[in-house]
């Protein structure tokens, strides 16, 4: 009977006797989101030199195991979601630990390689300022500094804004009741993955808009003379035009 396939992961970061233990256990515990049958893969030993982890993984799954390995194409972003997230979270540990990593089977042979520090660091933007306007349900007045900041909600994400600091008498009375419209310019930073957060926001005026249902903001217009709204049979049909014509222009 053939004997259990191992694989090993080599880590150059530490030693077994410089491995912290609280490092070792998440090194260990995301080779296993990478192989897959977590219930038949067995940590076996660590071996010395730089650290190797060794996984055993049960006669009846080394099939699925080794067909998952061979789908796993990192650099295409090919293979299946989990093992793609294991490898993005080792390679990052590694970036994080100065390291490199490789997966190996029982010959030695690379089966994969974790880029770690030496993967190409992807651009980044500083802070740059840009005039714009946030909308949102105000579900806050103030903070923990001295500046007074308004939070604003929006589709379950809060932004935090700061007005000048004649206005939170202002604003207090549409807490939790409308939606502000603040116009004012924001500071942005993109992070080392791409994604923009904006990082403060100052309010240099606003505006409430108004929330009334369509039907009755439909009958406002209808009310103005010659705006044309009196002679539309569909309304609703007439909004979804005009924003899809918006969505082309921008």
């Amino acid at each position: 009977m053939e004997p259990a396939p191992e694989y090993t992961f080599r880590n150059d970061a530490y030693t077994p006797d410089t491995f912290p233990m609280w490092r070792l256990a998440v090194y260990m515990r995301d080779p296993a989101g990478l192989l897959g049958e977590r219930e038949h893969v067995h940590f076996v030993r660590l071996e010395p030199g730089s650290t190797v982890l060794v996984q055993r993984v049960g006669v009846e799954s080394a099939p699925k195991v080794q067909g998952r390995i061979r789908s796993i194409k990192p650099a295409e972003g090919e293979g299946p979601e989990d093992a793609l997230r294991a490898f993005k979270a080792i390679d990052s540990r590694l970036d994080e630990d100065n390291a490199l990593g490789h997966l190996c089977g029982r010959d030695g042979a690379e089966i994969i390689r974790f880029p770690g520090r030496e993967k190409p660091q992807p651009l980044t933007f500083g802070a740059f300022r840009q005039p714009g306007s946030l909308d949102g349900v105000l579900i806050k007045l103030g903070g923990k500094d001295k500046t007074v900041p308004v939070h604003l909600r929006d589709e379950g994400v809060s932004t935090s804004a700061t007005p000048p600091a004649r206005w939170p008498r202002r604003l207090a009375p549409h807490l939790f009741e409308s939606t502000p419209r603040v116009h004012g310019t924001g500071r942005w930073e993109r992070d080392a993955e791409g994604a923009w957060s904006l990082k403060r926001f100052d309010i240099e005026s606003f505006e409430i808009l108004d929330d009334a249902p369509l039907g009755r903001v439909v009958e406002r217009l209808r009310q103005i003379p010659r705006s044309g709204w009196k002679e539309l049979g569909d309304p609703y049909a007439e909004r979804q035009h005009l924003r899809q014509r918006l969505g082309e222009v921008h």
